[in-house]
C-alpha cells in the first residue's frame, strides 16, 4: 500500500519517517474491490497467517492454516510463501515465512537499521538436509540461550514466538517485531466483527472511560446510545493482559455478562439488550476497538477489514474514513468492500481504490485502479461500472 508519486491530496498519505531509510510515502487508506470469489477474503485471510501461528498453541492436530493453490495439481504439497514487510517503534522489518499445513519450510525476519539490511535468523528445511539455522551476529541472548530456543522450536511453531515467551525481559530485540504482529500494532478481522464487538465489551468492563469513548463513537455515526451497562454473575472477573488469548475473553464475556444499552429520543429513554441491537450496530462496536488502536494508540498500526461496509450505511463508512484522513496519526486503514459510494465522494485518490480479479486460472490478481490512464478528477464509480477497471462479475443471461 505504498503512495503513487506526483499525484495530490497530500494528506491522504504519510511519511514512515525512519532514520537513515529512504522509504517511500505510504497510504492512509486503501479500498479494495472485487465481485464475489476474487480473493478478496482470501487476501486478508493471508495477511493473518502470521498472527495466527503467534497466537495458537500448536499440537499433532492443529495445523498451520495454509493450502495450496487447488487448480494446479502441480502446487500440491509445496509451501505457501509469505513475505510481510513492516514497521514498529521506528524501525523497518522484513519477515518472510514458508510453510505447507504440516510444517515450516522457511522463517526469516531481517531487520533495516538506519537502512542497512540485517539478518537476525533464519531456519530451513530440506527434507534430506533436516532443519538448519542461520543466526545473526547482532541477535541479542547468546548461543546457549539461542540453542534452547531452537530446542523448543517445533516443525510448526514459530521460532519467534518461541523466543520471545521463553527469554527474560530484557532481551528486546525479537519483541519488538512480535509485538507488531501479536499485539500493539495489527488488527485484522476477517470472520465479521463478533469477536472484536465481545473485546470491546470487555474492554468497557475494565474501566469506565472506554464507554463514554464508545458512546462518543456511536453517537458521532447517529446511534443513539447514551448509557452502557452490565449485568455480572456474582465474582466474576476480567483481567486483559498484552499476551491474553482473545478466545478466553470471547467466552468470558459470553458467560458471565450481559450489556445493556440505552437508547434516548424524545419520548425518553428505553433499554436493549445487545443481542436486540441492530447488526449494523453491533458490529460498529466491534469496529471501535480497532479504530481506537487506529486514531489513538500511536503511529505504526494497521488495521485490515474484510467487509467494512458490513451492515454499515455507506455514509458512516465515508464519515470513518474521512476521520481517520484528517487525524495526525501515521496509520493504516485497509479493507474490502462492495460499496463503490466512496469513488464517487473525491475522499480518496485513485491508489487508494484496489481491485481483485480472478484470472482464467482462478488465481487471483490485485492491482490499483492508479495502474490504468485518467485522471484523479474522472468519475471513477461510473468507469468501474463500465468496466473500464476490469474486477467485475461476469453475468450469463438466462
Amino acid at each position: 500500500m505504498v503512495a503513487a508519486s506526483r499525484l495530490g491530496k497530500k494528506r491522504n498519505v504519510f511519511d514512515p519517517k525512519i532514520p537513515g531509510d529512504d522509504l517511500p510515502r505510504l497510504l492512509k487508506v486503501a479500498a479494495i474491490y472485487g465481485p464475489n470469489a476474487s480473493g478478496k477474503s482470501s487476501l486478508v485471510k493471508a495477511m493473518n497467517v502470521v498472527s495466527n501461528l503467534l497466537s495458537t498453541t500448536p499440537s499433532e492436530k492443529t495445523l498451520i492454516p495454509v493450502e495450496p493453490f487447488r487448480f494446479d495439481p502441480a502446487l500440491k504439497g509445496l509451501p505457501s510463501n509469505f513475505e510481510i514487510n513492516f514497521i514498529e517503534e521506528g524501525l523497518r522489518f522484513q519477515f518472510i515465512l514458508s510453510a505447507t499445513s504440516d510444517r515450516i519450510f522457511e522463517e526469516t525476519l531481517i531487520s533495516y537499521p538506519k537502512g542497512k539490511e540485517t539478518l537476525l535468523y533464519s531456519r530451513t528445511f530440506n527434507p534430506e538436509a533436516g532443519e538448519t539455522y542461520n543466526i545473526g551476529d547482532t541477535l541479542e541472548g547468546g548461543e546457549i540461550v539461542h540453542n534452547a530456543w531452537r530446542k523448543l522450536t517445533g516443525p510448526r511453531t514459530l521460532f519467534l514466538s518461541q523466543a520471545v515467551l521463553n527469554s527474560s525481559e530484557e532481551l528486546n530485540q525479537l519483541r519488538t517485531p512480535y509485538n507488531w504482529f501479536k499485539t500493539s500494532s495489527l488488527c485484522i478481522a476477517h470472520d465479521g466483527m463478533s469477536t472484536w464487538s465481545l473485546l470491546s465489551r470487555s474492554m468497557l468492563l475494565q474501566n469506565d472511560k472506554y464507554k463514554i469513548m464508545l458512546q462518543n463513537f456511536l453517537q458521532r455515526v447517529d446511534v443513539p446510545i447514551t448509557k452502557i451497562r452490565f449485568e455480572e454473575k456474582p465474582n466474576t472477573k476480567f483481567n486483559i493482559g498484552p499476551d491474553a488469548d482473545l478466545n478466553d475473553y470471547v467466552k468470558a464475556v459470553e458467560e458471565n455478562s450481559k450489556t445493556k444499552l440505552t437508547h434516548t429520543t424524545l419520548l425518553g429513554d428505553a433499554e436493549f439488550d445487545f443481542i436486540e441491537e441492530s447488526g449494523g450496530t453491533q458490529n460498529l462496536m466491534g469496529f471501535w476497538l480497532p479504530w481506537v488502536k487506529l486514531n489513538y494508540v500511536g503511529s505504526g498500526g494497521v488495521v485490515i477489514v474484510d467487509e467494512l461496509d458490513s451492515s454499515l450505511h455507506p455514509k458512516i463508512v465515508e464519515k470513518l474514513v474521512q476521520e481517520h484522513i484528517e487525524s495526525d496519526v501515521d496509520t493504516q486503514l485497509i479493507f474490502t468492500t462492495h460499496d463503490t459510494h466512496l469513488m464517487n465522494t473525491k475522499l480518496l485518490r485513485r491508489d487508494q481504490f484496489w481491485v481483485a480479479e480472478r484470472d482464467e486460472y482462478g488465481a487471483t490478481q490485485l492491482f490499483s485502479i492508479h495502474d490504468f490512464q485518467g485522471r484523479d478528477s474522472e468519475d471513477m464509480e461510473k468507469r468501474y461500472y463500465e468496466g473500464r477497471y476490469r474486477g467485475l462479475p461476469i453475468l450469463s443471461r438466462s
